[in-house]
């Protein structure tokens, strides 16, 4: 009887667009190794396909330098936990997802225990805190990219590195028709649809989902349906209290099926993330906003390498998409935006044709066949 060795894998998620992203990739790599091992920090999709958590998902969900000082002492405590993990389980491959500020450091800690480590989806050295690149370069095996034009900066610094195309690609799907939503949602089909995604993030809810409020009462809703996007991370009584204190708006609370928001709604204004890349595949146009916390923001702007902030404008190295940053993004100017976009077909149709061409950059590879190829190769399996 052939031995069938267990591999042990050590994941370290830190948001929920990378618990999306890495559960696509285990759910490939399940199905072709046998009895896998999976420990680590992951969010529900993860511990659905086997992952055993260390620590509860949900603390890691913090962004920007003054909210990750109020929570220093969790992250020294889960830094010292993982690394008795480490020592104690000698996992065959650490997988780090994204989530830099940690990862890094964990990083280095598997440097010293002499475990191979894969980084999957590049920190943004890129954008902003370069020295990362020396970093990655010490600290990891190989590096996965996303983006197609980050393998070309790794190797400038001959480390080891492989597009692996982006999630998004196979990630969205499309389950209802136009028709279909509007009757799940109760829409009005006849009327043009502006959708609003806040952020997956208590704090960013605080700070986005008012003024966006504020900015879809200024909309006529007469020619329009107001939709926005609840992510199940956020805080349920946060989110419904701060809709019911703007009772001027007749709003649509979209908590599924997200995608078909993206991609029936007319115009999207979003929070700066993973979301407007995926309105940008969509084709759909997209107002990318953010706001800060202003200590955050103060000390980012000293920081950050790029002029921009959208990820379909970086991807297509031209200020395609409009985007409104701090005081800039006000109630006033996202409908002063909107409106004067929506009034010029010709800019619309430009858009359109731009983010065309950005879908077929970012369909190939899939980062599900890509890994697991990959994932092989560093456990030493022959295929």
């Amino acid at each position: 009887m052939k031995y069938i060795r267990r591999y042990h894998i050590f994941w370290l998620v830190g948001e929920n667009s990378g618990d999306l992203h890495a559960s696509l990739v285990m759910k490939s790599l399940n199905a072709q190794i046998p009895d896998i091992r999976h420990t680590g920090i992951g969010g529900p999709r993860m511990q659905a396909l086997g992952l055993k958590p260390l620590y509860p998902f949900h603390r890691f969900a913090v962004m920007g330098f003054v909210e990750v000082l109020r929570h220093l002492f969790f992250f020294w405590k889960v830094e010292a936990g993982i690394k008795r993990h480490l020592k104690r389980e000698k996992p065959d491959l650490v997988i780090l997802v994204d989530y830099p500020g940690l990862n890094l450091r964990i990083a280095n800690i598997t440097e010293h225990q002499r475990l191979p480590v894969l980084y999957f989806i590049c920190p943004q050295f890129w954008a902003w805190k370069h020295e990362r690149v020396f970093k990655l370069k010490q600290r990891t095996n190989h590096v996965a990219c996303i983006l197609p034009f980050e393998k070309e900066m790794l190797d400038i610094h001959n480390i080891n590195s492989s597009y692996v195309g982006h999630p998004i690609s196979e990630e969205i799907q499309i389950e209802l028709d136009r028709e279909a939503f509007a009757r799940f949602y109760k829409l009005d089909p006849a009327k043009q649809w502006l959708g609003f995604m806040p952020g997956s993030r208590n704090s960013e809810i605080q700070r986005m989902l008012p003024t966006f409020l504020e900015a879809a009462a200024k909309f006529d809703p007469q020619r329009y349906e107001f939709l926005f996007s609840k992510a199940r991370s956020v805080d349920h009584q946060l989110y419904m209290d701060i809709i019911s204190s703007h009772k001027d708006v007749r709003t649509h609370i979209v908590d599924g099926y997200t995608y078909e928001m993206m991609k029936y709604s007319s115009f999207m204004i979003s929070t700066s993330g993973t979301a407007t890349l995926e309105c940008a595949y969509l084709e759909t146009p997209v107002l990318i906003g953010y706001k800060a916390n202003p200590i955050s923001y103060l000390i980012g702007r000293r920081l950050v390498r790029v002029k921009r902030i959208g990820l379909p404008n970086i991807v297509l190295d031209k200020d395609v998409l409009p985007e409104l940053v701090q005081n800039d993004l006000t109630p006033q100017s996202i409908f002063d935006t909107v409106t004067t976009i929506l009034n010029d077909p010709q800019r619309l149709a430009d858009i359109r044709k731009e983010l065309s061409l950005l879908r077929g950059m970012l369909s190939t590879p899939r980062p599900s066949e890509e890994m697991p190829r990959l994932i092989s190769k560093m456990l030493n399996i022959d295929e």
